[in-house]
């Protein structure tokens, strides 16, 4: 007779979660596989500690935002809607307005938003996502790491 061992499952708490930094250039990265990449950071995923129904994911800092890469013609035909709620306020812009204009950052924070849980622990996640235009961010003090999109 073998002596069985019965470990529970371990959960993560919230005050135990250790939070890392990491900073992620966009310049020529595929919109896609970025924010498939920066979401699993987000979530915490790439950690043994992974717990769904806690935040147990890390600081994301993305550079040069209005420098990722569509591909195929997105760029031209991917569409953004949005919508106040009147009659007649539907509006639409194509990735390229969007990308060229002053809030090139959008493009990137919605896809990331997108792949993240559409609940209150996901907007808790996104909180945790820093979009810059440009190579520059503020956020030198937390000496952030980086990480690579492969």
């Amino acid at each position: 007779m073998s002596a069985v061992s019965h470990k529970a499952t371990r959960s993560a708490r919230p005050a135990e979660v250790e939070r890392r930094w990491f900073v992620v250039d966009a310049d020529g990265a595929t919109l896609g596989r970025l924010a498939s990449r920066v979401a699993t950071v987000l979530r915490g995923k790439h950690k043994a500690v992974f717990t769904p129904h806690v935040d147990t994911g890390d600081f994301v800092i993305v550079t040069n935002a209005e420098k990722v890469k569509l591909t195929g013609r997105k760029r031209e035909q991917k569409t953004y809607y949005r919508h106040s709620g009147f009659v007649g306020s539907l509006r639409s812009t194509t990735a390229d307005e969007i990308l060229t204009g002053p809030h090139a950052d959008r493009v990137v924070r919605n896809a990331v938003r997108g792949m993240l849980p559409k609940n209150s622990l996901g907007r808790q996640m996104l909180r945790k996502l820093k979009v810059h235009t440009g190579p520059d961010h503020p956020h030198a003090a937390q000496k952030p790491e980086v990480m690579e999109i492969g």
